[in-house]
């Protein structure tokens, strides 16, 4: 993780299915560093994510099994972890796919119970944006970053993580 810095940027997406939008690509090079919470579908999709520093940090999700990745790219599918957490200023960023995690109906619930002392939790498989910060941990779904049911457009989430304060905006672009 950078150091060194008041605030970091952290570009957070989800659920490209091997297809990731251009609009998307260019919010996340205008951050320090991306999360990707699952779903990845291809490593061109992690190629793609060029923050600032460089670096990507993506878990697994429920269609990322070789029989849906390219061929040959088992390898770098099998490093991906199911679940990761980062530390950033201010506190610690756990990441999760969330088929894991059960029926949506009280998901939220759920992941709070499950990671207690995050900061924030980040989720994908739904496809759907949502910002929960009613409570700690605050629980974001960046909503689908790629071509796949993006219910209003491919979206992304930027967290402006400080060692006091964080910060999220939605990132919603039309449909293509």
């Amino acid at each position: 993780m950078p150091s060194g810095r008041a605030a970091l940027l952290v570009a957070v997406i989800a659920d490209t299915h091997g297809k990731l939008d251009p609009r998307v690509a260019e919010a996340v090079a205008r951050c320090d560093v991306a999360v990707h919470a699952g779903d990845v579908g291809a490593v061109a999709v992690l190629q793609a994510l060029r923050p600032r520093d460089g670096q990507v940090l993506a878990v697994r999700g429920n269609n990322d099994v070789a029989a849906k990745w390219p061929h040959g790219e088992a390898e770098v599918l099998e490093s991906l972890p199911w679940e990761a957490s980062w530390r950033l200023p201010g506190g610690e960023l756990v990441v999760v796919h969330g088929d894991r995690a059960g029926p949506a109906r009280r998901r939220h619930e759920r992941l709070r119970a499950r990671y207690p002392d995050a900061r924030a939790v980040v989720y994908g498989h739904s496809h759907r944006l949502s910002i929960d910060c009613q409570q700690e941990p605050w629980i974001l779904n960046p909503g689908a970053a790629g071509r796949a049911r993006t219910y209003g457009g491919p979206s992304c989430l930027i967290l402006r993580a400080g060692p006091r304060r964080w910060r999220v905006e939605p990132c919603r672009f039309p449909p293509p």
